[in-house]
């Protein structure tokens, strides 16, 4: 099964306020699960806010990231599905001209 990419967004208060050693420790603790878990789960980055982690994740199902967060510990408090995405380059893309000004 093909990986999808997934946004995890984790409810963990003060996040923000986590030094280096604490990120670190996380990162040993979510890599020795994912090591479990196998090779159809990946972590791609992490996002840290005040009181939130926005993590980028690809899986083959959601189901894999509940494992995840069950034995890491790490609440998965909203897991979205990210069907396309978009970047600046995307103004480039060969699908034809906009009008400058347009909205969609």
């Amino acid at each position: 099964m093909a990986l999808q990419r997934f946004i995890i967004e984790r409810d963990i208060p003060e996040a923000g306020t986590l030094d280096a050693r604490k990120l670190k420790e996380a990162a040993v603790k979510s890599n020795e699960v994912l090591r479990q878990l196998g090779t159809d789960i990946q972590w791609v980055e992490s996002y840290i806010a005040d009181n939130k982690l926005f993590c980028v994740y690809l899986a083959t199902s959601e189901e894999l990231i509940h494992q995840h967060a069950a034995i890491s510990g790490f609440p998965a408090t909203k897991i979205t599905p990210i069907r396309r995405m978009i970047d600046p380059t995307t103004a480039q893309s060969s699908v034809g001209t906009v009008p400058i000004g347009h909205t969609p």
